[in-house]
């Protein structure tokens, strides 16, 4: 197997090894005898070599005749030729024109529209482009899990999987081979469920079986089992893999307990080992990066053999790190480590090795000091200066970075302008790494477009923390770990994913996945983004004293909300005035335009609309609701004298659509035997 990796653009971003394998392939979604392909390791994602050497962008295909297909990645549709649903990520050709998809199997092996098979069924069979649920007739036992195109017989009203009567699911491999690594005995080809005794796993390479297909290979008096990938793929028996080890190493094919010295995680069985070492390593930690960058940290981490920091702690999952093993460690920080399969998640690495790739040196401080009280923020050509008494909650004194008021808080000011930043605004790096993106994000403050935050969904045209499509507003974009928040919670905040599941936030009561949670086993404080970031002290015409965001039930009288007239939740976060006497729902203080700036303008669909503060004697009526807008700020509709909108809900109130008018997918009773029309049951 070739070591060098290819790059290909049209397919994947990253780049990609050569590589056999038996697994339905990212390509084209099918399993194919032929194992030839391409790897990438941190996306986990295979495609075969058929399917993509020497892709062409555009094509001209006999399916669709009269215009060029593109060859796409993204979108989620089904193929105009088999109806087989196109999965998020997975390759197909499109005709914008005609709005005609097609997905890389039928690209190159398109499904005729008429078969014999008489090995399958007695007559001929045809393809029934409506897409349809069905039960196969070739009782293949598959679950269809959305409509698809079927072949019927007209004659015999039965419908087939194309899959199963024109193109098999699965190639046909030995009923019994020998193999090196059990010479004792060959090993038989079996299919469903492994015998009670086995632990359900591959001897050579430990991944369960069955997870993917139904085959594999198994010596019952040996209890010795393989899967199809190992027995077609043999692991080498020995190789040199100076990446992971510096002496050669050697395949150890037995049940055996041992501690991993590349990743400190204990293995079961067939380890690489060096005796002259005492060292073993799984088969999947052979190619561990050797230089990355991960999403926790602001500097590139390497990979040591040995990590050697005493009662240290994993900066990813937080849990404990054997420091008599391997890791990654940060060369300037010398307490930062990280377990090699939390450095290597997909979710934390982009997969890029950077061994050899010189590191990036620019400029990341966001403004130049000229004197104590005076700077040079590189988003605005004029001078700032800091004005440190703060401000008591001017809603016309706003900062462009957050577009929040400036509100008992130092912030700097333009000597020549009415330009503001608040101090902590300020300071925000021009580029950063943040835990809900695995690539470094650059702040970008030229735009002043609508946009939604990636981390709390808010909408925003103010300073942005951006890579490719992926934009946090300044606030989410600037929380790093530990997260410490102002509220009763004592203990700091860290982002752990996937762990037990969707979490409830403490602040809102909501579920969500991308949280801030506390690691003390006693405490379950979790915290979403959204409420993380809310501001601590606000100004509403509903008092004349700013508003405090509190945490717990201060309020002292009933709970009761006086912008909204309704009850209050006080298990939920809320503001209150300065004597306690009301308890407010966080979204009817700040509403849902409260990170747009004042006076800006903004596009949304073919309308543009003026930011406007909801400050008036009279509120003005909302144009959906037909009620007096209460929020702080509203959009009001360009090129009109009283249109209003008072919130997202009102704005998009148009484009509800009703659900009782979309029909499910139609499920096939039979085929008439005149022509082929379905039964809508």
């Amino acid at each position: 197997m070739d070591s060098e990796g290819v790059l290909m653009p049209l397919v994947h971003e990253h780049l990609m090894m050569p590589w056999n394998d038996v697994r339905k392939g990212d390509c084209c979604g099918f399993l194919e005898a032929i194992s030839d392909g391409y790897y990438c390791k941190g996306c986990d994602f295979f495609i075969h070599k058929k399917c993509i050497d020497e892709p062409s962008e555009y094509i001209k295909h006999p399916s669709h005749p009269d215009h060029t297909l593109q060859l796409l990645s993204e979108g989620r549709r089904y193929c105009d030729l088999c109806g087989r649903n196109i999965s998020e990520g997975d390759l197909f050709y499109h005709c914008g024109i005609c709005d005609f998809y097609l997905d890389l199997y039928c690209a190159k092996y398109p499904p005729p529209e008429v078969i014999d098979v008489s090995n399958k069924h007695h007559h001929k069979l045809t393809l029934h482009k409506v897409q349809t649920k069905f039960n196969c007739d070739a009782k293949c036992g598959k679950i269809t899990e959305s409509a698809e195109f079927p072949y019927v017989c007209l004659k015999c009203e039965l419908a087939f999987h194309v899959d199963c009567v024109w193109r098999p699911s699965e190639p046909e491999y030995p009923s019994e081979v020998n193999h090196s690594y059990h010479p004792l005995h060959p090993l038989k080809s079996l299919t469903g469920q492994l015998p009670d005794y086995s632990d359900g796993k591959c001897r050579l390479c430990t991944r369960k079986i069955d997870e993917r297909f139904r085959l594999f290979y198994h010596c019952s008096p040996c209890n010795f089992t393989l899967d199809i990938r190992c027995v077609l793929n043999q692991p080498q028996k020995s190789l040199l893999k100076l990446k992971a080890h510096d002496h050669q190493l050697t395949l150890l094919p037995r049940l055996l307990k041992f501690t991993c010295n590349a990743c400190g995680l204990k293995g079961d069985r067939s380890p690489y080992i060096c005796v002259q070492c005492d060292f073993m390593i799984h088969q999947g930690c052979l190619d561990l990066p050797r230089l990355i960058n991960i999403n926790r940290h602001d500097h590139r981490v390497s990979r040591v053999s040995l990590l050697g920091v005493v009662n240290s702690v994993c900066r990813v999952c937080r849990n404990k790190v054997d420091w008599t093993c391997g890791g990654f460690s940060c060369q300037r920080c010398p307490d930062y480590v990280v377990h090699s399969k939390c450095a290597t998640r997909k979710d934390v690495w982009n997969g890029k090795e950077l061994q050899g790739v010189p590191e990036e040196t620019e400029d990341t401080e966001p403004y130049v000091v000229i004197d104590d009280n005076t700077i040079q923020h590189f988003s605005h050509k004029h001078h700032l200066r800091l004005h440190d008494n703060g401000v008591l909650c001017d809603d016309n004194k706003r900062c462009s970075a957050c577009t929040h008021p400036v509100c008992l808080q130092p912030f700097y000011g333009c000597m020549d302008c009415d330009f503001i930043l608040h101090q902590n605004c300020a300071g925000f790096p021009r580029v950063k790494w943040h835990v809900l993106h695995n690539e470094r994000l650059t702040l970008v403050t030229d735009k002043a477009d609508l946009f939604g935050c990636a981390a709390c969904g808010r909408f925003s045209n103010g300073f942005r923390y951006q890579h490719g499509d992926k934009t946090f507003d300044v606030r989410c974009g600037s929380i790093s770990e530990p997260f410490s928040h102002p509220s009763f919670h004592d203990h700091p905040l860290y982002y752990i994913s996937q762990v037990g599941g969707i979490k409830r936030c403490n602040g809102c009561n909501e579920k969500g996945n991308d949280v801030l949670r506390c690691i003390e086993d006693d405490c379950k404080f979790v915290l979403c983004f959204k409420c993380a970031t809310l501001p601590q002290v606000v100004k509403h015409r509903v008092d004349d004293h700013p508003l405090s965001l509190c945490y717990d039930e201060d309020a002292t009288g009933e709970y009761w909300c006086d912008i909204c007239e309704k009850e209050t939740n006080p298990t939920k976060w809320f503001y209150t005035c300065k004597d306690n006497q009301s308890s407010l729902h966080t979204k009817c203080v700040l509403g849902n335009f409260s990170n747009l700036m004042p006076r800006s303008t903004i596009e949304d669909r073919n309308a543009s609309y003026e930011v406007v503060l909801n400050s008036s004697v009279s509120r003005p009526f909302c144009s959906s609701c037909k009620l007096h807008c209460i929020f702080p700020i509203i959009l009001k509709m360009l090129g009109t004298s009283d249109e209003y909108f008072c919130s997202l809900k009102c704005l998009k109130q148009d484009e509800v659509i009703d659900c009782n008018t979309v029909k499910p997918p139609p499920t096939l009773s039979w085929i008439s035997n005149e022509e082929t029309t379905c039964a809508i049951q």
